[in-house]
C-alpha cells in the first residue's frame, strides 16, 4: 500500500478528529471518555507545532489515515531532552505498516531536535502497540496496574522507553 507522510496543518483536523474520536468510543487506547471537537483537535495540534514538537500525517490518495506526534514529558526543565510519543491510526489501516512508517518519521524528526529520551505509554493490553514499540528498540521500563478505568474496567498502563 502507498502512503506518504508530511507534517500536519490545521486543515487536517477533521480527519484527525475522526481518527482519534474511534479510539474514544471503542477502544482503550486513549483514557478519554468524551468524544472532541475538530476545534479542541486543532488547538492540540497548534500546542504541539508552536511548542517546536512535530505532528505528522500519513495519506493515501489523499485521505488522512493516520497521525503521530511528540510532546513534552514533563514540565520540568531538566525533562526538556524527553518526549512522549503517541500514534493513532485510521482502523481500516491497521497492520499494514503505517504505523511503523509513522514512528520511523517521528523518532527522525525528534532525533534532529536534540531530543535523548522517547517514552511511549501504551494501555494494556495491546499487543500490536507493543509490537510495533519493540520492533523500533523501545524497551518496556514501567508498568501501572489498574490506573485506568473504562468501559466499566480498570485497566493497566505500560511505558515503553527509547535512548536516542
Amino acid at each position: 500500500m502507498r502512503y506518504s507522510i508530511r507534517k500536519a496543518e490545521l486543515g487536517d483536523t477533521e480527519a484527525l478528529t475522526a481518527i482519534y474520536n474511534h479510539y474514544v468510543r471503542e477502544s482503550i487506547a486513549t483514557f478519554e471518555e468524551q468524544e472532541i471537537s475538530k476545534e479542541a483537535m486543532g488547538s492540540r495540534v497548534s500546542g504541539i507545532v508552536e511548542a517546536s514538537y512535530p505532528w505528522l500525517v500519513a495519506e493515501n490518495e489523499g485521505s488522512i489515515i493516520g497521525y503521530s506526534y511528540a510532546a513534552k514529558w514533563k514540565d520540568r526543565l531538566a525533562y526538556r531532552f524527553s518526549v512522549e510519543s503517541t500514534v493513532y491510526l485510521d482502523s481500516r489501516y491497521v497492520g499494514l505498516g503505517v504505523g511503523t512508517g509513522l514512528c520511523r518519521e517521528l523518532l527522525a524528526a525528534v532525533r534532529s531536535k536534540s531530543i535523548h529520551a522517547i517514552m511511549a505509554g501504551i494501555a494494556l493490553p495491546n499487543e500490536a502497540s507493543v509490537a510495533l514499540h519493540e520492533r523500533l528498540g523501545f524497551e518496556k521500563v514501567a508498568h501501572f496496574r489498574q490506573v485506568g478505568f473504562k468501559f466499566g474496567r480498570w485497566i493497566d498502563v505500560g511505558y515503553w522507553q527509547l535512548i536516542l
